[in-house]
Parts: C-alpha cells; structure tokens; sequence
C-alpha cells in the first residue's frame, strides 16, 4: 500500500465563530472521515490539527543568515490547518477518500520512498 498526506486547508475565519458545539461537531466529522478511511480498506497512520497562521514562524533563507519572521510566508484567505498521513491501496482510493475528508481543500500528496523504507 502507497502513502499519502492530506493537506487540509481551510478559512481560518471560522476560528472566529465556533462555539462549543461547532468545534465538538467539527471534531465529530472527523471521526466520521477516520471511519470512512478503514471501510475503504485504508488506514490513518497519523494526523494533527494545527493552530491558526498567525501562530507560525517562518525561517527564510537565502542571505548570510536566516530570516526568522512571524506567520506564513504567503498571505492567503486559506491556511493550512492540519494533515492526515494515509495508507491506501492506491491513489484512485486517496482520492475518493480525499473528496470525503471534511476540509474545505485537501491537497493529496504521496509520500516519497526513501532508502531505508521498508
């Protein structure tokens, strides 16, 4: 089975308005998404929510020394704002799971075999 990553991006203005509930029934979605995964014979090996852009800290390089400077190198209206790692038997299944995951766009990306992987 192939690997992928789900790159889950989305409006970070929703940080703004959920409540309570919009986060527990956000969360709850997800744990639909991680069930769907195993009916289609795949597996999460790992994921994480992130916290917002503005928490980040960018290193740039390209001078004599890294730039260390606050938030995302790109100014967008959609952030990244977690990722799944998934086993699938192939990229057909990463997909049609990708078209389930509960993100407003999910960027598919196979993970690229290195030596030393089993």
């Amino acid at each position: 089975m192939a690997r992928y990553v789900f790159l889950l991006y989305d409006d970070e203005d929703w940080y703004d308005t959920a409540d309570e509930q919009g986060v527990a029934d956000e969360f709850a979605l997800h744990g639909e998404f991680v069930a769907a995964v195993r009916a289609a014979g795949a597996e999460v090996l790992g994921g994480e929510a992130l916290e917002r852009s503005s928490s980040a800290t960018t290193v740039r390089r390209g001078g004599d020394e890294p730039l260390l400077t606050d938030g995302p190198f790109a100014d967008t209206k959609e952030a990244l704002g977690g990722f799944y790692v998934i086993e699938a038997p192939d990229l057909d299944v990463a997909l049609r799971l990708a078209r389930v995951c509960p993100a407003g766009n999910v960027e598919v990306r196979p993970v690229m075999e290195t030596p030393g992987d089993g």
